[in-house]
C-alpha cells in the first residue's frame, strides 16, 4: 500500500508539528491558592514550607528514608557524587544523557565506560568487575528509559569490593521492582524532575538515601554548604529548589499515578502494532518490575526493516513528528571523552549497535490515540515503501 508520504516529497501529515513528549501541568485554578499563599508571605526560596512540604510527600511516594530535593537533576547528582566522596574512577554507561557523566568530569573523576545488556539496554554487570581498577570508588548505572538494572548482581559485586554504588534513575520516577521502590537502591538515587520527564516540578530532582549524615550533607552542600549562620562545612553551592518549583511539584505529584495508567496505555497500543513489523524491537521490561511507561524506544534492525534508524528518523521528521534519537551518540564519543582507553568503540559494541538503531516515539499522558494510530500506519508504509524511500533518503 503507498501513501503520499512526505519523504517522498508530500505534504507532512503534521504541519504544526507532534512532538515527543508534553509536560504535565497543574491548571491555573490548582495553582492560584498556592501562589496567592507564596506571594502573601513572600518566602520564595531557602527551604520554605513548601520545600519541606514536596520533600516529604516524595519520601513516603519514593518508599525511601530520606530525601533531598534540588533546583535540577543534574546538580542533584553532583552533589551526591561530591557528598559522598567519591574519587579517581567510577564505572557507567555510555547510553545515557549527557549529564550522567559531566558529573564525574565536575567531580574530578575519570570515567569508566562499561558495555551494556543488548536487551535491557542498561549497564551490563557481567562486564563491570574486568574494569575495577584500584583507583575505582563506585559505579554509577543507569536505569535506561526506567527499566531498572541489574541491581542485585551489581550490588554482590560493589559489596565484594568495597564499592559505592549511585543509581541516576533520572527516568524511573514511580518505578518499582520485587514491590520494592526503585529509589531505595544503592546507596542513593538521584531523579531528574525536569519538564520533559513524567513527573516535573519544571525543572528540578531529588536524592533519596537511607543515610542521615548523607542527607544532612546534600542540604548542606546545595546551600553553599552553609549548615548555620556561623558555620560553613564546605564548598557548596546554590542548588535549592524554590517554592514555585515545590508547589507545581505538589500538584503533579497528586497525578503522576494516572498519568502512568495513560501512558501504559499508549505504549501498549504502540507495542501491540508495531512488534508485528519486521526488524521493530522493544526494550525488554522484565515482569516483576512495575513500569512508569517514560519512553516508548523501538530498535530498528536495518536489515530486516528495509530502512537504517537514521532513514526513518528522517521520514517521521518529514511527516512534522519530532522522534528523536535517544541515545545517539554515545557519550563515550564526545570530544571530551573519546581519548579514555574504556572509550574505544571496540570494547562498546553492542552500546554501539544499539545507539545506532534506537529511536524513541512521542509518548504523553493525553496522547491522543488517534496520532499513536497515524505513527503506528507510517511505520509500517516505510517498511512496505522501503526501497522507494532508499531511493531518496541516505
Amino acid at each position: 500500500m503507498k501513501l503520499k508520504l512526505a519523504i517522498l516529497g508530500n505534504p507532512p501529515r503534521y504541519p504544526e508539528k507532534l512532538f515527543l513528549t508534553r509536560p504535565t501541568v497543574p491548571t491555573l485554578e490548582e495553582l492560584e491558592p498556592y501562589i496567592k499563599d507564596i506571594l502573601q508571605n513572600r518566602w520564595l526560596t531557602n527551604n520554605g514550607k513548601y520545600v519541606v512540604e514536596i520533600e516529604e510527600r516524595l519520601r513516603e511516594y519514593l518508599s525511601t528514608k530520606y530525601c533531598s530535593v534540588f533546583c535540577n537533576g543534574t546538580l542533584a547528582l553532583q552533589l551526591a557524587i561530591s557528598s559522598m566522596r567519591l574519587s579517581g574512577e567510577v564505572i557507567t554507561t555510555p547510553f545515557s544523557f549527557a549529564a550522567s557523566t559531566h558529573v564525574l568530569y565536575w567531580n574530578q573523576i575519570t570515567p569508566v565506560f562499561c558495555d551494556i545488556d543488548p536487551d535491557t539496554y542498561n549497564i551490563d554487570a557481567t562486564k563491570v568487575e574486568s574494569l575495577i581498577s584500584p583507583r575505582t570508588t563506585a559505579i554509577l548505572p543507569v536505569h535506561v528509559f526506567g527499566n531498572p538494572c541489574d541491581y542485585r548482581a551489581l550490588s554482590k559485586i560493589a559489596s565484594y569490593h568495597g564499592l559505592k554504588i549511585i543509581y541516576d534513575a533520572a527516568h524511573a520516577f514511580g518505578v518499582k521492582l520485587h514491590k520494592r521502590s526503585i529509589g531505595s537502591l544503592g546507596d542513593a538515587s538521584v531523579f531528574s524532575f525536569h519538564a520533559t520527564k513524567l513527573y516535573n516540578t519544571i525543572e528540578g530532582g531529588a536524592v533519596t538515601c537511607k543515610d542521615r549524615n548523607l542527607d544532612i550533607r546534600l542540604k548542606d552542600m546545595r546551600n553553599f554548604g552553609i549548615r548555620n549562620e556561623e558555620e560553613v562545612i564546605a564548598p557548596g553551592i546554590n542548588a535549592k529548589m524554590n517554592e514555585m518549583q515545590a508547589i507545581f511539584g505538589l500538584l503533579n505529584l497528586r497525578k503522576v499515578d494516572h498519568g502512568i495508567q495513560q501512558r501504559k496505555l499508549r505504549y501498549e497500543a504502540y507495542r501491540e502494532a508495531l512488534i508485528k513489523i519486521p526488524g521493530i524491537k522493544f526494550q525488554k521490561i522484565a515482569p516483576d518490575v512495575e513500569y512508569n511507561y517514560a519512553y516508548c524506544s523501538v530498535a530498528i534492525d536495518p536489515k530486516e526493516f528495509g530502512l537504517t534508524r537514521n532513514q526513518v528518523y528522517r521520514c517521521f521528521r518529514a511527516e512534522g513528528i519530532l522522534v528523536r534519537k535517544y541515545f545517539y551518540p554515545l557519550i563515550s564519543s564526545f570530544p571530551c571523552y573519546s581519548s579514555l582507553p574504556s572509550a574505544d568503540k571496540s570494547r562498546l559494541p553492542t552500546a554501539a549497535l544499539v545507539s545506532d538503531r534506537i529511536l524513541c516515539l512521542p509518548l504523553f499522558e493525553d496522547l491522543p490515540l488517534h496520532d499513536i494510530s497515524n505513527i503506528i500506519e507510517l511505520m509500517g508504509l516505510f517498511h512496505q515503501n522501503s526501497t522507494e524511500i532508499s531511493r531518496v533518503v541516505n
